[in-house]
């Protein structure tokens, strides 16, 4: 039987090694060398070994996680074919979907809305980001009028005043919990796709942007992303939708191309 202080480098890389085929996956892969590396480093600090054989091993990559989101013909059936319920709140979770949508929002970002927010005149929305960082979201006629009317049905049916524009019907600031299950509730209407959030809807904002010719640049600007690195992961998305429509669509898709 081995002793720690026999364990050579090389080992622990076979052992990693066979983890992986064995297929298990990169972030569970890293998560046993952690406590391996641990470890040795207690070991190391109580003097009971000389050096750490584990600290300089390479980490397996993480899979990247494609973002999830909702097709087109998903979206237009909710926006124009379901019928969201008469009421105060159907008019409001509408919107809410719609904004998210149409604007990338965070989940956060949108709980903060206040009515000032809307920019009538700029045909603007401003958005206070992470970090207290604030940027302005062009938006359509159309959008700006729903947000009138909707409005005009806060002022009529909900109690009290709130400065923010998506409140209970008792006119209390929107918590995220309600936020989350309304458009869970909602998409679940149109798509059986597992995730079904706020951050699916932003998603889905920036890979219909993309896939209809935004550029990279502006889409970082419009979800407010600190680098263009975080906004890169669409271009996969965007990949997979070329591919799409080269199969659809290439005389030749089916036969050996040279």
């Amino acid at each position: 039987m081995t002793s720690v202080n026999q364990v050579s480098r090389k080992q622990i890389a076979s052992y990693i090694a066979e983890l992986s085929e064995e297929g298990l996956n990169p972030s569970s892969i890293n998560r046993k060398l952690s406590t391996i590396q641990s470890f040795f480093e207690y070991l190391l600090r109580n003097a009971q070994i000389a050096k750490n054989p584990a600290r300089l091993l390479q980490r397996p990559k993480s899979n990247t996680k494609l973002p999830s989101f909702v097709r087109n013909e998903g979206i237009e059936k909710l926006l124009s074919e379901f019928e969201f319920p008469q009421t105060f709140e159907g008019h409001r979770d509408r919107l809410i979907i719609i904004i998210f949508y149409a604007c990338g929002l965070r989940r956060d970002e949108l709980i903060n809305l206040t009515e000032n927010s809307i920019d009538f005149v700029d045909s603007s929305i401003k958005v206070l980001g992470k970090r207290n960082k604030e940027r302005v979201i062009p938006v359509s006629e159309s959008l700006l009028e729903q947000i009138r009317d909707y409005v005009k049905i806060k002022e009529n049916e909900v109690v009290g005043m709130c400065e923010y524009l998506f409140v209970t019907k008792k006119g209390k600031k929107l918590y995220p919990t309600l936020v989350y299950k309304t458009v869970k509730n909602y998409l679940s209407q149109v798509t059986s796709m597992d995730k079904k959030s706020p951050h699916v809807l932003r998603h889905t904002f920036a890979t219909h942007l993309l896939n209809e010719g935004a550029n990279l640049q502006s889409i970082k600007e419009l979800l407010g992303h600190s680098s263009l690195a975080a906004t890169q992961v669409y271009t996969h998305t965007s990949l997979d939708k070329l591919k799409e429509v080269y199969l659809k669509s290439h005389p030749r898709k089916k036969k050996t191309i040279v």
